[in-house]
């Protein structure tokens, strides 16, 4: 099958979610109708560096690379719009492992109510995915940025934290006696995380005064929010909320579970400041949006 072949096999596979899309994949450029703000944003994954063929499947591949890009998305606090996708194939990927990739993509973009709407294929001496996602949001007021946090916020994150570098632990060999079902949820977490669209935008409509996805670490994203907020930012390890399993993974490997915790990354859980007076209407949009929170810090002057 010949390039062309196999993009427009890919065209045949990708729906329109939503009415913003007017011409997607299959011309020179997709024609989308804007919201009031655009909040654009590009990762990629490449064999080798972020995931190994011999523990991650085609599908999922497809699936994290465009969930790490949504994620971004979500820690705005904007509504998902549009995907854009460079695949690079090497020798011997094959067809049908581009499709199940695609695929992939395709059914997590229809429940984040977002479009691929073009990209394309080339030739590459590894498997690469690049993903450039458009969000959107009515006004400038309703994202929530990496600033904006303020002395005497609190410091909070949604859902538990550990769950994808203990998978990631078990995927490159470590030996662990743990139930079947926290072993594949804890793989799982690694291979298949979950962009929380829902919890970004309940988050910034209820008051946080910065946001970070979780992507590097809590350790290191904290830095993040801190240096561009100018400000000082106490995280305190012992209250972490921690993924059923990343204890007994990390005794395994011989690390603290909370160093584990903190340093792993790619939770790809929503990190954030807000006055103390917010907690309780917080708590409850997180709770509306399918996610809880713990107040794990405090922002203090830089």
């Amino acid at each position: 099958m010949t390039e062309l072949e196999l993009i427009r096999r890919i065209q045949d596979r990708l729906r329109v979610h939503g009415d913003r899309v007017l011409h997607g994949s299959g011309d020179d450029a997709a024609v989308v109708r804007a919201g009031a703000v655009a909040v654009t944003s590009i990762d990629a994954m490449v064999e080798g560096v972020h995931f190994k063929l011999s523990t991650h499947s085609p599908a999922d591949v497809g699936h994290k690379a465009l969930a790490a890009a949504l994620s971004d998305i979500a820690a705005m606090g904007a509504e998902a719009g549009e995907a854009y996708v460079a695949l690079g194939l090497p020798d011997g990927f094959g067809e049908d492992a581009a499709i199940e990739l695609v695929d992939a993509m395709e059914e997590l973009a229809g429940r984040s109510e977002a479009t691929i709407a073009g990209g394309d294929v080339t030739a590459a001496p590894a498997l690469f995915v690049g993903v450039t996602v458009a969000g959107w949001a009515g006004s400038e007021q309703e994202l929530v940025y990496r600033e904006g946090a303020r002395p005497g916020e609190v410091v909070g994150v949604t859902g538990e934290l550990g769950g994808s570098g203990a998978g990631l632990l078990l995927l490159d060999g470590l030996e662990v006696d743990l139930p079947d079902g926290e072993r594949d949820a804890l793989i799982r977490r690694h291979r298949r995380p979950e962009p929380l669209l829902a919890a970004g935008r309940a988050l910034a409509e209820a008051g946080v005064s910065a946001m970070i996805d979780v992507s590097d670490g809590i350790a290191t994203d904290a830095g993040h929010l801190a240096e561009r907020s100018g400000v000082a930012i106490e995280v305190r390890l012992a209250e972490l909320p921690l993924t059923p399993g990343v204890e007994a993974v990390a005794r395994a490997a011989g690390r603290d579970p909370r160093e584990l915790a903190a340093t792993a990354g790619d939770d790809y859980e929503l990190l954030f400041t807000a006055p103390p007076e917010s907690r309780g209407q917080i708590e409850a949009a997180a709770r509306q949006a399918g996610s809880r929170v713990t107040w794990l810090g405090d922002v203090a002057a830089g």
